[in-house]
């Protein structure tokens, strides 16, 4: 019994536990009679209730009791779910209860967070974290590693993972194939590897983590360490809180050999299709130069949740002398010491690659052609993730797993309320160098509703910086601002719309990536691409991200409209995260358990 338990047991009842108890004890009494109705008057008349597989294979969020009861109605006599118990100490903060919770399923364990406010569920999360008799060999059910006994034909730990490499995809055949190898491949890898399915990761690239050793030179994580751990592995104590690429990427290169992943680099797939008379895919793959063919049941796209790059094509651009890249093809700033460089774009990559080209002596115009949003890190440390992701979390009993589940247990259709009061007390903050900012011309924003840089992160994936020092470059006039579209190339540079002229040696474009869909179109075909249509957002019917309402991010991690196609990505928080139910789901095909989706997303935007 954990210390936790014995306490709640033992010590005087405190109003929130009584609260939380008593709701619970109704819960399960209406679940266990089937009374999808009884249980559904439960949640308040404004109610969110947020699953991560358990209930719907799927990852869903139903809205108000009318979605509580049609979702227990679709699936309370498969799912069965019992022995609700409080795994922490509930607390009360203005009226509401908070309580941390366990449960089980016919087939599975889970751990959720309620919120109750006035004898009903307000938010309500519940998270598969195992299936029964399928638990990851860790904690006491690690493997022993050694090999005890007597016998020459008994093969050692190492022996076993070297046989495993060099027959999988050749005289076995995978269950998953993961395609691209960056961070989100790695965590899914892992998670597939604890719970014993077969899988081959494929890396076009020369080495893991090669996806960030190559970007430019001053590239670095913008998140802190605690937001970005591995599944499994931690970062050392000791890691830098903004980690440069080429420690990114050597960590992953190392994490690919301790977590002991089938991992395939110089490998790229050329083409796939479905086989539905054998119900396999069939990948086509180029490894180091040697062709051969993968059969996998299941297919995941972990091509990085940006997808393709989007390079504009404009009048003019064959006739331009000078050098044209986009910044995922942007080498660093070293060759270009007294150039001329135009950076097309006013977010991340652009203020990245503009501080890093003034730094090395190059002459920089960044080119801004929508508002950008932008947070300096200092605050965006202190008052939007601290409570989370900090030392200072972590030493007031906030780890990673635990931050996390807060996270994922605020529905996305009332995010934008928790984090208005942040950036509105980030504005006050830093009134004087937003002041700056707009007195050099640069058009700020705050998203369209005031909500800041993560809403925009989930609903489009773009149109904001966190500052770590460049945007000063503009106040100051260092990196010089022009404003308006391209409209093409000359001889010499570029011309904007205007008739502004801006002489270069060399143009990047920062202007961002397509939807991940697009990577299914080249692979399978325009019409799969077409079927699951765009992929990211949520349906806010805000800038860059069309409604109608979805309540979870388009297609990610969860089952799409094609069968056995899977999407997976995101930053690092999110390939750990939910990394965890994108490999549930897949170790449940696996084994052949029955998997019946409640709620499949709808496909209202091609994306391509």
């Amino acid at each position: 019994m954990s210390e936790t338990l014995e306490r709640l047991q033992t010590q005087e009842k405190s109003e929130a536990r009584k609260k939380a108890e008593a709701w619970f004890e109704d819960f399960e009494k209406a679940l266990a009679a089937g009374d999808a109705e009884a249980a559904a008057n439960m949640f308040a008349a404004t109610s969110f209730w947020r699953d991560l597989v358990t209930f719907t294979w799927n990852i869903k969020t139903v809205e108000n009791p009318a979605g509580v009861k049609d979702m227990l109605s679709a699936t309370l006599d498969r799912v069965r779910p019992k022995n609700f118990q409080l795994s922490d100490e509930p607390t009360e903060d203005g009226g509401v209860t908070t309580a941390w919770f366990t449960f089980e399923t016919d087939i599975a364990r889970g751990e959720g967070l309620a919120r109750l406010q006035d004898g009903k569920a307000w938010t309500f999360l519940t998270a598969m974290t195992e299936l029964k008799g399928y638990e990851e060999n860790r904690g006491t059910q690690r493997p022993l590693g050694a090999v005890h006994g007597h016998g020459s034909d008994q093969l050692n730990l190492r022996q076993r993972i070297d046989h495993e490499k060099e027959t999988l995809g050749y005289e076995k055949q995978p269950h998953v194939v993961i395609v691209g190898g960056g961070q989100g491949g790695i965590a899914l890898g892992a998670r597939l590897r604890q719970l014993g399915v077969p899988t081959i990761i494929l890396e076009r690239r020369n080495r893991p983590g090669d996806s960030w050793r190559n970007r430019y030179k001053s590239l670095c994580l913008h998140d802190p360490v605690w937001y970005d751990h591995l599944p499994y592995l931690k970062f050392p104590e000791n890691w830098p809180v903004f980690a440069p690429k080429d420690k990114i990427g050597d960590w992953l290169e190392f994490y690919t050999k301790v977590m002991e992943l089938n991992y395939w680099e110089k490998s790229e797939a050329t083409s796939a299709q479905y086989d539905g008379s054998k119900g396999e895919w069939v990948i086509e793959v180029n490894r180091d130069g040697k062709k051969l063919t993968l059969r996998p049941k299941e297919l995941v796209f972990a091509t990085g949740m940006s997808g393709k790059a989007n390079l504009p094509k404009l009048p003019g651009q064959d006739t331009f002398k000078g050098e044209v890249q986009h910044s995922s093809q942007h080498p660093g700033p070293d060759a270009y010491k007294g150039k001329k460089v135009v950076v097309v774009g006013s977010n991340n990559s652009s203020f990245d690659i503009c501080g890093a080209l003034y730094e090395a002596g190059a002459d920089v115009t960044m080119v801004q052609r929508s508002s950008t949003h932008i947070i300096r890190s200092e605050p965006l440390m202190e008052h939007g993730l601290g409570d989370l992701y900090s030392e200072r979390a972590v030493e007031s009993g906030v780890d990673t797993h635990t931050a996390d589940m807060i996270f994922a247990s605020l529905p996305y259709r009332i995010l934008h309320e928790f984090q208005k009061p942040v950036y509105d007390k980030v504005k006050e903050l830093d009134k004087a160098f937003y002041d700056g900012l707009e007195k050099a011309g640069f058009k700020l924003d705050w998203g369209d509703d005031g909500s800041g840089l993560f809403m925009k992160y989930l609903r489009r994936g773009s149109g904001y910086y966190i500052d770590i020092g460049a945007a000063q470059l503009i106040i100051d006039g260092k990196v010089k601002l022009a404003s308006g579209q391209v409209k093409e190339f000359t001889e010499t540079g570029i011309r904007l719309e205007d008739g502004t002229e801006l002489p270069a040696d060399l143009v990047v474009f920062a202007t961002g990536y397509g939807s991940m869909n697009g990577w299914v179109e080249d692979l399978v075909d325009r019409e799969t691409a077409l079927k699951i249509g765009k992929v990211w957002g949520l349906g806010s019917d805000t800038t860059k991200d069309p409604g109608p309402w979805e309540g979870e991010q388009r297609n990610m991690w969860k089952p799409t409209q094609v069968e056995h196609l899977w999407m997976h990505g995101g930053n690092l928080h999110q390939s750990r995260h939910y990394s965890l139910y994108l490999a549930l789901q897949l170790k449940a095909r696996y084994e052949g358990i029955p998997t019946p989706v409640y709620g499949l997303q709808d496909v209202h935007h091609a994306g391509i």
